[in-house]
């Protein structure tokens, strides 16, 4: 069997260090890891390559040199509110990045795997089939569709996953997601408010990262949603983390996205039907509880 180069860009992020974990020890792939800053996965015997996805000639250069089979783009600014603040910095990890990035796959012929967004729609109509009309509210939203369609319009060969609130741990967390955020405020018994009127299929990082090798394995074209299965509001996502680890809801108010005034809209109902993705690829993500389960094993062991 001959093995497939992967180089994953964003390898330092949740997604790209579960992706780490997926596929440097498979021996039919040889994994690049890269990123901007120092190597954080904890294993440091993975092959780690620096590289600034905004700078076209370290782009093109990496690329040029390493000829990978497929590259997964992880890379991405994803805060919703910083992205409606710092639109010049959005569009260059979002948009002008994925220009470099696709492009120079395509120069090599090499596959083009993307990772999209539920934001790109307005959630006027969701859950959402790969063939849903895209209409973003906030400027991630806008960021993440232009991405999308350069990726179509750059490359031959490639697909683009669409996700949904991901949550999951690894050893060196940049940032916290929104299943750790409630454990953490449900156990400080913190007063918060929860809107109820946002509805998700949250999404746990090692379903992502199998969603992207059965992507890999089968050379799949074209669009796929690879999110969690269980669809709920934000307010019951928080019940169900306080259910699971048997903690009182008595300081958590119901509140809707009206009062929050947060900078960027947020789309009220969105989530993903995963028909084709399990139909095509045979995607089969773990439930919330599952998903909760496999994350709270991993903070026992760390």
């Amino acid at each position: 069997m001959s093995k497939k180069k992967v180089l994953v860009t964003g390898s330092n992020g949740l997604l790209g260090q579960k992706l780490t974990d997926l596929l440097q020890p498979l021996e039919n792939y040889d994994l690049i890891a890269t990123g901007k800053g120092e190597n954080r996965h904890p294993n440091k015997s993975i092959k780690y390559i620096l590289l600034d996805i905004t700078n076209k000639a370290n782009v093109d250069e990496v690329i040029q040199v390493h000829k990978p089979d497929i590259i997964i783009n992880t890379a991405a600014m994803t805060n919703v509110d910083a992205c409606e603040e710092d639109q010049a910095g959005c569009d260059l990890l979002n948009v002008t990045a994925v220009d470099y990035l696709s492009s120079a796959a395509d120069q090599v012929d090499t596959r083009f795997i993307h990772l999209s967004t539920d934001f790109i729609f307005d959630g006027t109509a969701g859950p959402y089939a790969e063939d849903g009309v895209p209409n973003p509210l906030s400027y991630y939203g806008h960021s993440k569709l232009k991405g999308e369609e350069l990726v179509k319009r750059n490359c031959r060969k490639w697909a683009i996953l669409r996700t949904v609130l991901v949550y999951g741990i690894v050893h060196d967390m940049s940032r916290s997601n929104i299943v750790l955020w409630a454990k953490g405020a449900l156990e400080e018994k913190k007063s918060i408010n929860i809107v109820d009127d946002q509805f998700r299929t949250p999404t746990l990082a090692e379903d992502l990262a199998m969603g992207c090798k059965l992507t890999c394995d089968l050379d799949a074209q074209g669009i796929y949603n690879i999110s969690g299965k269980d669809f709920m509001s934000i307010y019951e996502l928080v019940e169900r983390v306080a259910k699971y680890y048997k903690l009182d809801m008595d300081t958590v108010g119901r509140t809707d996205s009206k009062s929050l005034n947060q900078k960027a809209k947020r789309p009220p109902v969105t989530g993903f039907d995963l028909t084709k993705s399990m139909r095509e690829l045979k995607y089969a993500p773990h439930s919330f509880e599952e998903g909760i389960a496999v994350m709270e094993e991993q903070i026992k062991n760390n």
